[in-house]
């Protein structure tokens, strides 16, 4: 009988997210627009602080209290590469609006066609369409560039969301191929808890939870291959997952 409830409840809920979502978009819209007009580090830094306003009223609304951990690992006036954990949608709104300072996410071209959303989405991303060779090179030089505007890249290394009973999938090679190409540290990111709120095999599903994500200490590329790098960042993010969740 609990378990009938919990998954009425969780459609519920699912519906009121959508819903306030929506209407709380649409208020922080207009504001969000005009920091298309304010270039470089300076108009991105106020987009993200406004994405975290946002965000924070909306998981408030949907019941998810959000809990940051690490942003003393953040150096003033310098750049990373965050590379975070990716098990849900709701990972989107807790990575890149509570990342300290100017940011963009790597992102999928295909959101950014959705109407009004995709002016919004474009603004906080660098797309790339990863079946396009030519989109994954555009996107790298991309990235360079925003890391050397002093802004940071957030990318989620297993591509996809995971699917699988494995704490990480595999890693994807780019981000740490970034980070050997401009000597640019990595500050790894454990996120917690979104896919309790939003499982993977249930669709149109929300339920109340406490989200958190974890900064961990940066990790330098210096005489490691970008091999070797994926590797240790796989590692430090396994261990903190399992020893933490």
């Amino acid at each position: 009988m609990k378990k009938i409830f919990v998954e009425i409840f969780a459609r519920i809920w699912a519906a009121w997210g959508l819903i306030t979502f929506i209407i709380t978009f649409l208020l922080f819209l207009i504001p969000s627009l005009l920091c298309y007009f304010i270039p470089g580090y300076k108009g991105q830094h106020i987009f993200i602080l406004i994405s975290k306003i946002w965000m924070k009223v909306w998981l408030t609304i949907i019941g998810c209290r959000v809990i940051v951990k690490g942003k003393e690992h953040f150096k003033k006036n310098t750049a990373y590469i965050v590379t975070c954990n990716h098990n849900a949608l709701l990972d989107v709104p807790l990575s890149s609006p509570f990342i300290p300072g100017g940011n963009k996410t790597i992102a999928k071209t295909s959101f950014a066609k959705i109407p009004i959303f995709g002016l919004y989405y474009k603004k906080g991303s660098v797309l790339v369409d990863r079946r396009n060779d030519a989109s994954r090179r555009k996107s790298f030089e991309e990235m360079r560039k925003v890391l050397a505007q002093g802004m940071h890249m957030c990318i989620y290394p297993e591509g996809t969301r995971n699917r699988s009973q494995e704490p990480l999938k595999k890693f994807y090679d780019g981000a740490f191929k970034l980070s050997v190409d401009t000597g640019v540290a990595i500050i790894p990111a454990v996120i917690f808890n979104t896919k309790k709120a939003m499982p993977i095999n249930k669709k149109f599903y929300l339920l109340p939870q406490v989200l958190q994500i974890h900064f961990l200490a940066p990790i330098l590329p210096k005489d490691l291959s970008f091999e070797d790098l994926n590797k240790k960042v796989f590692a430090v993010m396994k261990d903190y997952y399992l020893t933490h969740q």
